[in-house]
């Protein structure tokens, strides 16, 4: 398949705004098609995104996008991006897209829940796995510089059972599009290097949920479960809800798998057909 990033050269700048105009429309045509599900992905786009995107897109002909993911924890961010390149980059040259998560950038704090005994014991401390100073934002930034200057990196890897961080992880090579999925993606530490901002959004009954079951799947169950939950709720209050008003898109993450394949590759084959 062609690359249609970088296959402009024989475009003019009057082609290029038809070509615009074209990508603009069809993205249009596929949000309004959305708009009319039980269950839409797109419940929010910021005036002039749409425009915006198509101008990067066209005329920044080398440029790198990275497009940052964030929402509550569980609120599906992991799943959106997982079936977004299902659905879309299953057969494209190797150098396309990349995946940074946030998950692997937490420090180390195996010594703290060795010291404390259990989840529980280490909760009762005051312990908070969810604050932005958990997370090793810094180097989290550094790598997403890094693959924007095309250069490759080796991200960490964290155990969500033993809370180590493993520094030798999964290398990462530079791509047209990175995608940056995580509860901090959009902390000012990191959004201002954020070419496009995604918001996941699920209401908190859900949230709680799957939160729980996913909490049981990392050895946290009773108590120490439901004290960690009190502490996701509040944090995120404080330092996540507040990133859905700067957000240039907003998902739902009430979307199936099934739903967000269809329409994310729906809105890929389209454009690509334009080039």
């Amino acid at each position: 398949m062609q690359d249609y990033f970088t296959n402009y050269n024989f475009y003019s700048s009057g082609n290029n705004m038809e070509l615009i105009t074209s990508i603009v429309e069809t993205l249009k045509k596929i949000l309004e098609e959305d708009k009319k599900e039980v269950q839409p992905l797109f419940l929010r786009i910021s005036d002039n995104f749409i425009l915006n995107l198509a101008r990067k897109v066209v005329e920044e002909k080398k440029r790198t996008f990275l497009i940052g993911i964030t929402g509550e924890s569980a609120s599906g961010k992991t799943v959106f991006v997982n079936n977004t390149t299902a659905a879309c980059l299953e057969n494209i040259d190797e150098d396309v897209y990349t995946v940074i998560s946030q998950d692997d950038y937490y420090k180390d704090t195996s010594k703290e829940l060795k010291d404390a005994g259990s989840y529980e014991e280490l909760f009762k401390t005051g312990f908070s796995f969810d604050t932005p100073d958990i997370i090793n934002l810094d180097l989290m930034r550094e790598h997403l510089i890094a693959l924007k200057e095309g250069k490759e990196v080796r991200s960490p890897k964290y155990d969500f059972v033993t809370c180590e961080s493993h520094p030798d992880g999964e290398l990462k090579k530079p791509a047209k599009i990175i995608l940056n999925e995580g509860l901090y993606v959009l902390h000012e530490k990191v959004r201002d290097i954020i070419d496009v901002k995604v918001y996941v959004f699920t209401p908190l009954n859900v949230l709680k949920d799957r939160w729980y079951k996913r909490a049981a799947s990392r050895g946290k169950t009773g108590e120490a479960a439901d004290l960690q939950f009190k502490d996701v709720n509040t944090t995120a209050q404080k330092y996540i809800r507040p990133t859905y008003e700067i957000s240039d898109v907003i998902i739902n993450g009430l979307v199936s798998q099934e739903y967000i394949q269809v329409i994310t590759k729906k809105i890929f084959d389209s454009i690509i057909a334009l080039f």
